[in-house]
């Protein structure tokens, strides 16, 4: 199945994804892989671009795109800037 397009994110929410980063903070994390829900809590190890998208990688391995997250340490993602 394609992936969908890419849509940024708020630039608010990003900054605040890079200083959980920064501050090696544990966070709860909601995504969705596909039509499936995913849930776990890590670090977030990285946030960075690569081909046209934003994406976060976990202290986990996990690599996630930044479009597909639903909520991070209980905050909904807000519309994009």
């Amino acid at each position: 199945m394609p992936e969908h397009a890419y849509q940024p994110i708020a630039c608010g929410f990003h900054d605040r994804l890079e200083d959980w980063a920064v501050r090696r903070t544990p966070v709860e994390l909601i995504w969705y892989d596909g039509d499936k829900a995913r849930h776990t809590t890590a670090v977030i190890a990285d946030v960075y671009a690569k081909e046209g998208a934003d994406w976060l990688r976990l202290d986990t391995g996990e690599v996630i795109r930044l479009d597909r997250l639903s909520t991070v340490d209980g905050m909904a993602l807000p519309d994009a800037c």
